[in-house]
């Protein structure tokens, strides 16, 4: 079975593509995203990573073996299993067409319609109006094609399925009007049916369908655009004229600034999204340098290295412990499934890493389990109320502050962050263990 990382920057839809299949397939798949892991715009320039993936491009993928690829069709078949990619040569081949049917005639005009809307494109009648069209095409090429089907191919979700609902995710989010859509009622049936499948959701969270088409905003676009600099003194006629030809020369022998990195549309997407404030701004500086600790927890010893760093580090002013306990077991089912929900509350949270730990535990077997974990946040405060963008979840889970100078605060770090243990206070034996940093 595949296992490494995948190095992207957050809400990257290509790179759902490879999540989403890692989903299905069982893949062991780390998502790196965030400092420390991934920085976009340094560790992709960096001379290691550009030994592994020339372009500097991302996604990109890591095996543990050291195997790497670049490419996000590529890097989702890799992810993939058999029943994705196809079971027969025909079924196979089936997936492989539609894959080029999205690279080729769904993200051109989807692009050239959805962009300027987002500020990143400055818009063109003639091409939008095109656009338009050729989407009507693709989605009629679709509507037909899935008159008699569930699926794209085959009666499961195939590779297909997961390549062509990333590349439409922003039309249906940004354009897609319940008039425009309405003549292609068996497109977004089955749009829906798929982003409503748990291994969907557990990447893309909840996808809410365009209620009004978006437009271009000439005001945003303008905003969006690079501040040109400009001179603090314009040139001037006599003064300016009359200094040393030798000035004049060292001037044109300057160096100019590198460019920077040109963005590709996913990526100028990322961009346009806007700058959220920051909920710990308000914070005093802590102590306790939550990077380091993950980096020790990551690369060393659990008990011997990780542990004892934390607590001696750790700053009871600037951060809490809590605890979490899953409200429903009763609907906890197929092991697989229940570790779903821990990885998408995860993924749903990207955005709260930097600012917190979390180390969270299926325990027992099919039908018979529950789930809870330790979480560490910056602050005094449940830190899922600080934000609308971390509310998804949180509230399926019963929440308690922990004391940090308590003897059941101490042994509920030791055990739930090394995985091993009595977990006294649940009962049921540890079955596999879920870490967000």
């Amino acid at each position: 079975m595949a296992a490494g990382s995948l190095y992207t920057y957050p809400e990257n839809w290509r790179a759902f593509k490879a999540q989403i299949a890692a989903q299905y397939s069982g893949a062991r798949l780390k998502v790196a995203s965030n400092t420390p892991a991934f920085t976009f715009g340094q560790t992709n320039r960096s001379p290691a990573f550009l030994s592994n993936f020339p372009l500097g491009k991302v996604p990109a993928f890591e095996g543990d073996d050291g195997f790497c690829l670049f490419e996000s069709n590529a890097i989702a078949h890799y992810l993939s299993n058999d029943a994705l990619r196809g079971a027969t040569p025909q079924a196979a081949a089936q997936v492989l067409q539609w894959v080029s049917f999205a690279d080729s005639e769904i993200i051109p005009p989807a692009s050239a319609w959805v962009f300027p809307t987002l500020g990143i494109m400055q818009f063109n009648k003639q091409a939008t109006e095109q656009a338009k069209e050729d989407v009507k095409r693709v989605l009629a090429v679709l509507n037909q094609h899935l008159n008699t089907r569930t699926y794209l191919v085959g009666e499961r979700v195939s590779l297909a399925d997961i390549t062509v609902v990333c590349s439409m995710l922003w039309l249906y989010k940004q354009v897609l009007e319940p008039s425009f859509r309405q003549p292609y009622p068996n497109v977004t049936r089955w749009f829906v049916t798929c982003v409503n499948q748990p291994q969907f959701k557990a990447v893309l969270g909840e996808v809410k369908l365009c209620e009004k088409m978006a437009q271009f905003d000439a005001k945003k676009f303008a905003e969006m655009q690079p501040k040109k600099e400009t001179s603090s003194k314009k040139e001037k006629g006599g003064k300016e004229a009359a200094k040393p030809q030798e000035k004049k020369e060292k001037k044109k022998e300057e160096k100019k600034p590198a460019p920077e990195e040109e963005m590709d549309d996913c990526d100028a997407v990322l961009a346009a999204e806007p700058k959220a404030k920051d909920p710990f701004a308000h914070l005093p500086k802590s102590t306790f340098v939550m990077d380091e600790f993950k980096r020790k927890y990551s690369n060393e010893d659990t008990l011997t290295v990780a542990l004892p760093y934390f607590w001696e580090h750790f700053d009871r002013e600037g951060y809490s412990i809590w605890y979490g306990l899953y409200k429903y077991p009763e609907e906890l089912t197929l092991a697989f499934k229940s570790c779903n929900l821990i990885t998408g509350m995860f993924q749903r949270l990207d955005k709260l890493r930097k600012n917190a730990f979390a180390s969270v535990i299926l325990f027992g077997t099919n039908n018979d389990s529950s789930i809870s974990g330790i979480w560490v946040f910056r602050g005094q405060d449940l830190a899922f109320t600080l934000s609308e963008d971390w509310q998804i979840d949180y509230e399926s889970y019963d929440w308690r502050k922990l004391d940090p100078d308590s003897e059941e605060c101490k042994t509920m770090i030791k055990e739930y962050f090394a995985w091993e243990g009595d977990f006294k206070h649940v009962g049921k034996p540890f079955n596999q263990g879920k870490i967000f940093k």
